[in-house]
């Protein structure tokens, strides 16, 4: 099989899916009311996604935990990018956008992202944070934990957590970029 923009073979991947839409769902909504159980509800809540997908879920926890509380909760997206620790090996990388709703001085701010894996992202977007201001508390909201930590960094709120292999690639799908919901696992098919 061959990358067809560049005509390079690629190896044959073995991928599975871990969690469907249903799963995927029920984790979201037992996210949602931990959320509120640890802060005692909505009150100063501030939902920050981690792009890419980590926006698209914390959208569904605000809109989860508007339901459940019966109130908006500020939402919005931090983008980590030029906190990176890896900009000098990959240099090109295109900051995206942080969209903050007010202030997060003593605000409760959730992170939230789709995979925790080494923790280097979640380190970052704790620098990010320290330039916009001091945040009462901030936690993180993972749906997906899969180990193999870097850093001494655990999520508040988790959930799914997935035991992986080193050389496989846990993936978060959601539907309003891949057209569906779903966590698969992926590794690389060593030939013989």
């Amino acid at each position: 099989m061959a990358d067809p923009a560049t005509n390079t073979p690629t190896p044959p991947f073995d991928s599975r899916v871990v969690a469907d839409a249903t799963e995927f769902a029920r984790a979201l909504t037992r996210m949602a009311h931990e959320i509120l159980e640890a802060n005692h509800g909505a009150d100063n809540l501030i939902l920050l996604g981690i792009p890419t997908r980590g926006v698209q879920l914390s959208q569904r926890l605000a809109a989860l935990i508007a339901d459940i509380e019966d109130t908006p909760v500020r939402q919005g997206e931090l983008d980590i990018t030029m906190y990176r620790d890896d900009l000098r090996a990959n240099p090109t990388r295109n900051p995206g956008r942080t969209s903050i709703p007010g202030s997060i001085d003593d605000a409760v701010v959730v992170l939230v992202d789709d995979v925790l894996h080494s923790g280097r992202t979640i380190g970052a977007a704790f620098d990010a944070l320290r330039d916009l201001g001091r945040p009462k508390a901030v936690r993180l909201a993972v749906l997906v934990d899969r180990g193999h930590r870097q850093l001494p960094i655990a999520a508040d709120t988790v959930g799914r957590t997935i035991q992986a292999a080193a050389d496989e690639r846990v993936a978060v799908l959601v539907s309003e970029l891949d057209g569906h919901d779903a966590i698969t696992i992926t590794r690389t098919v060593k030939e013989a």
